[in-house]
């Protein structure tokens, strides 16, 4: 080879014909072949088309082996374009998609990809297209998901002050006669489903809009439902309607399901039939012994794990149908309960909260 030759003596050209044997790629096995030709004797022309390359090629990985050895021969990523946004940067459009937009600030609801676009242009300068930013925001973990509704009078430091004094505000109820029981929290919560039933998401081809059933009658009932996740049990009925005689026949359902000799504290919301914090139990409302009602502040249901339930059932077993009588609905909603009921390890996984723990 003239000006050029393998000054390295560490591999022989039968080591190189090993070592291309077990190469990472393709490409970096012929490197390795072309130069064990030239240890063999072969000239650079005849080394390099061999090994399908030119004889400046074959030039350049002479240099590079005699430089760091095999490794020099090996595969190595391209740099590719410099990042577009610098870490600062990305930590600003994550603070920014976390924040969400100001409708008078921003007049929009919710991030778009081209809304983010021009605020990138406009906060750092920089112009990407929309597929790029929304590479950034998957590189930083963000994905598109279903929002959970949130009432507009709740407030975070109510609800953090209910998780925090949870054990404490159970102690304070919670009647003499049973401060020597085992102690059960339960969440309850009542869903209406009806012939005005309610759309899911489903696996369809892209660029599609597919379609689900949906009736226009006004036929419905009730699902009063509850759950123990220490125990993975719960307790139903399906209702006609909802007031205080519905909702005793609930909790005498439920004072059947707490364990034996054990008491029950009873999570749930302030509607009327269920009284409230001051007033505990509305007239009519005929509430077990075993029983212990816990209201959760107003305006609160992200608090009740039951919501999440009712989400579940909706989108698993009575989203996207038609029902042809109240008896259909009827039997749809039970049929969805035992679903979920049936299932202890889901009944625990769907409904424990760290908070709602105590030990009194």
């Amino acid at each position: 080879m003239s000006g050029i030759a393998i000054t390295r003596t560490d591999l022989s050209a039968e080591g190189l014909r090993a070592a291309a044997s077990k190469a990472p790629s393709i490409p970096a096995a012929r490197r390795m072949l072309a130069l064990a030709l030239v240890l063999e004797g072969a000239d650079r022309t005849t080394a390099a088309r061999a090994c399908g390359m030119d004889r400046q090629t074959l030039r350049d990985w002479v240099h590079r082996y005699n430089a760091e050895g095999l490794a020099g021969l090996r595969d190595r990523q391209a740099p590719g374009r410099s990042a577009k946004l610098t870490p600062e940067q990305k930590q600003q459009l994550a603070a920014l998609v976390e924040a969400g937009p100001d409708v008078d600030k921003d007049g929009v609801v919710r991030w778009r990809r081209v809304d983010l676009q021009a605020r990138i242009k406009e906060l750092f300068g920089v112009e990407m297209h929309e597929r790029t930013v929304g590479k950034h925001l998957a590189a930083l973990g963000f994905v598109r998901l279903s929002v959970r509704p949130q009432h507009p009078k709740a407030t975070d430091e109510t609800q953090q002050a209910f998780k925090k004094n949870f054990a404490a505000r159970v102690a304070e109820i919670l009647p003499e006669p049973a401060r020597d029981k085992p102690l059960e929290i339960w969440f309850q919560d009542e869903a209406r489903v009806g012939q005005q039933g309610t759309l899911t998401r489903v696996w369809a081809r892209k660029g599609t809009r597919p379609r689900a059933p949906r009736d226009q009658r006004y036929k419905w009932t009730y699902v009063f439902g509850a759950a123990c996740p220490a125990r993975g049990t719960s307790a139903a009925l399906v209702l006609p309607t909802v007031n205080t005689t519905m909702m005793s026949l609930h909790l005498a359902e439920i004072s059947k399901q707490v364990a034996p000799g054990a008491h029950a504290i009873l999570v749930l919301d302030g509607a009327g039939y269920h009284g409230t914090a001051k007033t505990r139990r509305p007239r009519g409302l005929v509430v077990p012994d075993t029983i212990t009602l816990l209201h959760l502040p107003a305006s609160s249901p992200e608090l009740n794990p039951m919501e999440l339930v009712w989400q579940y059932l909706r989108q698993n077993k009575l989203a996207n149908r038609v029902f042809r009588d109240y008896r259909q609905i009827v039997d749809a909603c039970c049929d969805a309960w035992n679903f979920f009921a049936n299932d202890p390890d889901l009944v625990t996984s769907m409904t424990s909260r760290d908070w709602a723990q105590v030990n009194i």
